[in-house]
C-alpha cells in the first residue's frame, strides 16, 4: 500500500525575492533582444561618435566631447526608459501577461517594481559601456558634474518611464511599436537632445523647451558640459514626471480589451 505524498506547505517566495527574480528576467529580456540591444547601446554609441566627429551640437565655451556625452546620456536614458519599456510592456499586455501577473504572488506592484529595477540595471550597463567609449574618445569627466547628473537621470527615468507606460497601456500593440520608435527618433533628432535648444529658430525654441527631451538635454548639458543652469528645464522635467505618473495610474489598462 502506498501513501500519497504530503501536500506541500511551502508558500510563495518572499516579496523581495519575487521582485528581484522578475527584475532579472526583465533585464535579461532587454539585453538578449537584438532590437532592444541596438536601441539601448548601438544607437547611443552612434550618436556619441557622430557628435564627436561632426561639427553639430556645439556650444560656445563647452568642449565638443562633453556636449556629445550629455546628448548620448539622454539618448540612452530615453531608449531604455521610454522606447524599450513601451514596446516590451505593450507586447506583454497584448499577450495577456499583465492580466495573468495580477493573479500571481508577484502582483501588479511587484511587476512594476521589477521593471523599475531592470531599467536601472540596464542603465548601469549603458553607463559602463558608453562611458568607456567616451573615455576612449578623450572624455575627461568632472566628478562633481557626474554626481550632479544622478538626480537628473533619476528624474528623467521617471518622466520617460511614465510616458512609456502610458503609451503601452493605452494604445494597441501595433501602435505602441510605431509611436514609441517615431517619438524616440523625434526626441533625439529634433527634441533638444542631439542639438541644444539654443540652436533652434526662435519660434521652435519655446516648443522644444517644453518637451521632456529638451529639458533632459539641457539639464544633462549643464551637469556634464558646464553650460548655464536653466531652472525652467528642471521644472519642465519635474512636471512631466509628476503628470505622467498620475496619468499612468489613471489610464493604464492591464488588458488589451
Amino acid at each position: 500500500m502506498t501513501t500519497a505524498p504530503a501536500p506541500s506547505t511551502a508558500g510563495p517566495a518572499p516579496a523581495v525575492r519575487r521582485v528581484l527574480a522578475h527584475a532579472a528576467l526583465e533585464a535579461r529580456i532587454l539585453l538578449t533582444n537584438g532590437e532592444q540591444l541596438m536601441v539601448a547601446i548601438v544607437l547611443p554609441a552612434l550618436v556619441l561618435l557622430a557628435l564627436v566627429l561632426l561639427p553639430v551640437g556645439e556650444i560656445a565655451g563647452a568642449a565638443r566631447i562633453d556636449t556629445a556625452v550629455a546628448a548620448t546620456a539622454a539618448t540612452a536614458l530615453i531608449s531604455t526608459s521610454f522606447t524599450s519599456q513601451a514596446i516590451q510592456t505593450g507586447f506583454d499586455r497584448r499577450g495577456g501577461v499583465l492580466r495573468w501577473i495580477a493573479t500571481t504572488p508577484l502582483g501588479r506592484e511587484g511587476y512594476l517594481a521589477g521593471k523599475i529595477l531592470a531599467t536601472l540595471a540596464v542603465h548601469g550597463i549603458q553607463v559602463l559601456v558608453l562611458g568607456a567609449l567616451a573615455l576612449a574618445l578623450g572624455w575627461r569627466p568632472a566628478p562633481l558634474g557626474v554626481l550632479a547628473s544622478v538626480p537628473v537621470w533619476v528624474l528623467g527615468t521617471i518622466a520617460f518611464g511614465a510616458l512609456g507606460l502610458l503609451v503601452a497601456g493605452t494604445l494597441r500593440t501595433e501602435a505602441v511599436l510605431a509611436v514609441s520608435n517615431v517619438l524616440f527618433i523625434l526626441f533625439v533628432a529634433v527634441g533638444g537632445v542631439a542639438l541644444p535648444t539654443g540652436s533652434y529658430p526662435q519660434f521652435l525654441r519655446g516648443i522644444v523647451d517644453l518637451l521632456p527631451s529638451g529639458a533632459l538635454g539641457e539639464l544633462l548639458r549643464t551637469c556634464l558640459a558646464g553650460t548655464a543652469f536653466s531652472p525652467g528645464s528642471l521644472v519642465v522635467l519635474l512636471v512631466w514626471a509628476v503628470v505622467g505618473s498620475v496619468l499612468v495610474t489613471r489610464f493604464f489598462r492591464w488588458t488589451s480589451v
